[in-house]
């Protein structure tokens, strides 16, 4: 099994950015932890801060990869363009986010990923990309 994770702007932050909201922890570091936990599965990790960069890589892996865990940062809340990319592939995406968007600025509950998502997970911190990571797996 393939499972790409996709993590959009300011996330290479983590670790460094609001703690209070994101925690303390690098991507990379649980990356790494995710990836030691489940052996049996190929598990690639792509950042950028650049829409035009995560909708390449969207169309890259939207027909060859089993499965695309994202997290859109505040391009969730802003691109049609990266929902109208999910809408296009045949590989199914989970929307995560590190905090509860919902309890968040109100700007923060409007989606354009969910609709076309076969999931979203939100505000288990980075617990909620192996929650994504074990749906496909189940």
């Amino acid at each position: 099994m393939k499972i790409c994770i996709i993590n959009g702007p300011n996330l290479n932050l983590l670790g460094i950015r609001e703690p209070e909201v994101y925690g303390n922890q690098t991507f990379e570091n649980y990356f790494s932890i995710i990836r030691d936990k489940y052996p049996e599965i190929e598990i690639s990790y792509f950042q950028s801060n650049i829409e035009g960069e995560l909708i390449d890589k969207i169309q890259a892996l939207g027909f060859s990869t089993d499965g695309i865990i994202l997290n859109a940062g505040a391009y969730t809340h802003t691109s049609i363009a990266i929902g109208d990319a999910i809408k296009a592939i045949t590989t199914p995406v989970i929307e995560v986010h590190i905090s509860n968007t919902y309890s968040r600025e109100s700007f923060r509950h409007q989606s354009y990923i969910s609709g076309n998502a076969k999931g979203v997970i939100l505000g288990f911190g980075l617990q909620s990309y192996e929650l994504a990571l074990v749906s496909f797996i189940k």
